[in-house]
């Protein structure tokens, strides 16, 4: 069998739709609910006064370890958003046929650091014009996107993809393809994921921005 690049990269831009999804896995993924930098929990019971967020910009190992970084983000977990097979596994979201991207859940106190903040870090850390990919990461689950808990937040999410779509124009850049919608559910992925880049420092990071700066108005 002929193998067609032009082929290969056309399927992995294309999202699967509900009906031709992999099917439910019953099992949710397995992992330590403490944070291995930090201690602190990434699943609930959570402080009370905790916001929450979540974030696609590529490979989840270096966008985890982007966030958690920040001060007055209190802890984050890798895992999976915005597509349609419950409880997918790694696997799974790879072969492109559960319409999941790799995004971050960061868990932070409004009062240390604001969700406005949190979207400058994003936009900043990657290049969100290039669609079904990421640098040398190719496929679905490594679209750039928002998924959004409540109506503020929506709008805070389209209001600054609006303003950094002007820097990204002074640098040459096209058009923003981050996906901005309200969150369907957030999936973890296994433990084997989880602050990855903490527990291999030499590990894969694929983070790389564009050079535009995110000013809000």
């Amino acid at each position: 069998m002929l193998f067609s690049l032009g082929g290969a990269l056309k399927r992995s831009a294309e999202l699967p739709t509900a009906q031709d999804a992999l099917p439910d896995r019953q099992d949710a993924a397995l992992f330590n609910p403490e944070h291995f930098v930090s201690g602190r929990r990434i699943a609930e019971p959570l402080p009370e006064h905790l916001s929450r967020a979540v974030f696609g910009l590529g490979c989840f190992w270096g966008a985890e370890r982007l966030f958690w970084e920040l001060e007055g983000v209190y802890s984050t977990a890798a895992g999976y958003a915005g597509g349609f097979t419950a409880n997918p596994s790694y696997e799974d979201v790879c072969s492109g046929q559960t319409g999941h991207t790799e995004v971050v859940i960061v868990f932070f106190d409004p009062a240390l650091i604001t969700y406005e903040q949190l979207l400058g870090a994003f936009w900043e850390a990657h290049d969100p014009t290039q669609g079904m990919r990421q640098g040398n990461d190719v496929g679905t689950q490594y679209r750039s996107a928002l998924y959004t808990f409540n109506a503020e937040q929506q709008k805070q999410a389209e209001t600054a993809a609006q303003v950094f779509q002007s820097a990204l124009k002074e640098k040459g850049y096209a058009t923003i393809t981050t996906e901005i919608a309200s969150l369907d559910t957030f999936y973890y992925a296994d433990d084997y994921h989880q602050q990855y880049l903490a527990k291999n420092p030499n590990g894969y990071c694929g983070l790389a921005g564009t050079g535009a700066c995110y000013r809000p108005e």
